[in-house]
């Protein structure tokens, strides 16, 4: 894809933005998460978006990733391995949490103050109790996929060339879905400031990995954003 304006038609993608993950009731509160959604309503208002798309876990009562599912496990401490259901020789290890973001419950709703009437679609993720999906692409395994929202093809499908990420958290869903969105093809851009991270104080070396994978994390200030009010 090339970068001149006439091939520049953006899309938006706010991550997560829910309850749960913000201060001061969310299950698995990320530090100053509620801070980001003023910048996040400026950017869902800019027309030059062709397509806003939020996402939010929905996770069964059951899911794998939470620590009440495998006793004797503490949320944040302890991992369990993921075995791929269609595919017993493929796993991975994912870091368990406190119950969150679990479907029908108000922990799980997009925060009040998202102007998420300016949403074109929400895409609801985590939904396998079997598999852990940081991204709103797909679950990291391979070999077959397990869960694929479909958001790929509608990125495609509205012509989008370029992807904002913005949301919670920057080193877990934010960042992965950053990440599947460049692999897909789209350039990537994560907003800085309009992103917190559940480890703060790792930020900056998750940064450099994230950069690493080819998505650039940007400040509201750089040109990549102001070429949106253009």
């Amino acid at each position: 894809m090339t970068d001149s304006n006439s091939a520049f038609r953006p899309a938006l993608i706010v991550v997560d933005m829910q309850e749960d993950f913000c201060p001061p009731n969310g299950t698995l509160p990320v530090p100053h998460g509620r801070s980001v959604v003023p910048l996040i309503n400026t950017l869902l208002a800019l027309p030059s978006f062709i397509l806003r798309v939020g996402t939010k876990d929905w996770h069964p009562p059951s899911h794998i990733s939470f620590a009440s599912n495998h006793p004797g496990k503490q949320p944040f401490v302890d991992t369990c391995v993921v075995t791929n259901p269609l595919n017993p020789s493929e796993t991975y290890a994912t870091r368990l949490w406190p119950d969150h973001c679990v479907q029908d419950t108000p922990g799980a709703a997009l925060v009040a103050e998202l102007d998420a009437a300016r949403l074109d679609r929400v895409v609801e993720k985590g939904t396998d109790a079997r598999v852990e999906m940081y991204s709103a692409f797909y679950d990291p395994l391979k070999s077959p996929r397990v869960s694929d929202s479909g958001l790929a093809g509608v990125l495609r499908g509205a012509g989008a060339t370029h992807v904002y990420v913005v949301g919670l958290a920057g080193d877990y869903c934010v960042r992965c879905t950053a990440a599947d969105a460049q692999a897909e093809g789209f350039k990537t851009y994560i907003v800085e400031e309009g992103t917190r991270a559940v480890d703060p104080g790792a930020w900056e070396a998750c940064r450099a990995e994230i950069e690493a994978e080819g998505v650039k994390v940007v400040s509201k200030d750089g040109p990549e954003v102001r070429r949106l009010l253009v």
